[in-house]
């Protein structure tokens, strides 16, 4: 049963913030699932691989977007890219599962999404220019649940668990660590900004993609954000922009860009927040280890590794608690 619109109230919203922040999506049809018999030792089997393989993805992408010259230029090429080559997909869906749509509110959350997406791919490539690939990544992807609960607990009067509570504090001492390094430098803004638009704009997802298929919502939030990207890069002149510069690199980041996202969107579809959400984050590790050994950021490295496992433990009990 899908949320009316008239359930949107600000309340609602601040308890979405954890689990939008962890990517939780259409929470009705995961339930259909469950109630089938031995579905529960099936399906987190099933979709582990395709989680392993969306995290992988995803610190693909941010890896590459960390080497090019302008981050936002590829970030911009390859969400238009990726809107454009997923449409032939969506379009058959759609068609054959008679047309559905979206009500107005889908529509004008889809659009405010996409515009706080614009500041996070603006914040995100400010921080991958002036930082470290395994200081930034860590650090945006571990902000947005810290904030979650920080909603919970000023606005909400909400209490905190046992795990909760080691769960922050994992959180915090992994992000301690992983920004410790002096080379954190100008970059740690940025990237505590990001982390906070990640939780604000996925707030935002978790109740748009109850209002309508969620692959309907999160195609129009992609188009949206094309558009916003596109506008402000051209407008900026940011160098690069162009749809048709380094079209090898940018159909590559639109591709992993696009199946992860669509991945993770299926797999919460089936599968409980608690058994996803650390195994997508597990993308930390992957993006920490490869700016350690690949990019030469060597600097704290064992450090660095212990502060992205500690991240991911701390959204593992988060979820749970």
């Amino acid at each position: 049963m899908l949320t009316s619109p008239n359930e949107i109230v600000p309340r609602q919203i601040a308890r979405g913030v954890l689990a939008a922040s962890l990517g939780a999506a259409n929470p009705d049809l995961r339930d259909v699932f469950w109630a089938i018999p031995d579905i529960k030792s099936i399906v987190p089997l099933a979709v582990l691989p395709l989680v392993l393989l969306a995290a992988v993805f995803h610190a693909t992408w941010n890896a590459m977007l960390k080497a090019s010259e302008n981050p936002l230029a590829l970030a911009t090429r390859a969400v238009t890219w990726g809107t454009v080559i997923s449409l032939p997909a969506v379009a058959a869906a759609w068609l054959v599962t008679g047309r559905p749509g979206l009500p107005l509110e889908g529509w004008l959350l889809a659009l405010a999404s996409a515009l706080l997406e614009l500041f996070y791919f603006i914040t995100l490539s400010t921080a991958y220019q002036r930082g470290e690939l395994s200081v930034v990544y860590p650090i945006a992807r571990g902000t947005a649940p810290l904030l979650a609960v920080l909603v919970g607990l000023t606005l909400l009067g909400e209490r905190l668990h046992l795990a909760a509570v080691f769960g922050i504090m994992l959180l915090l001492v992994g992000i301690w660590a992983v920004r410790r390094p002096a080379n954190a430098g100008s970059a740690l803004w940025p990237a505590l900004l990001t982390g906070v638009l990640i939780a604000a704009y996925t707030s935002l997802d978790r109740i748009g993609v109850r209002l309508g298929p969620p692959w309907v919502y999160g195609w129009l939030l992609w188009f949206f954000g094309a558009i916003f990207l596109v506008a402000f890069t051209t407008v900026r002149r940011v160098p690069g922009s162009r749809l048709t510069d380094e079209p090898a690199i940018s159909l590559v980041v639109a591709v992993l860009m696009t199946a992860a996202y669509f991945m993770i969107l299926f797999a919460l579809s089936v599968a409980p927040l608690a058994i996803i959400a650390p195994l997508r984050e597990s993308a930390i590790v992957l993006v920490t280890a490869w700016g350690i050994w690949r990019l030469g950021e060597r600097r704290s490295a064992w450090i660095r590794i212990a502060g992205a496992l500690a991240i991911i433990a701390g959204i593992a009990l988060l979820t749970v608690g």
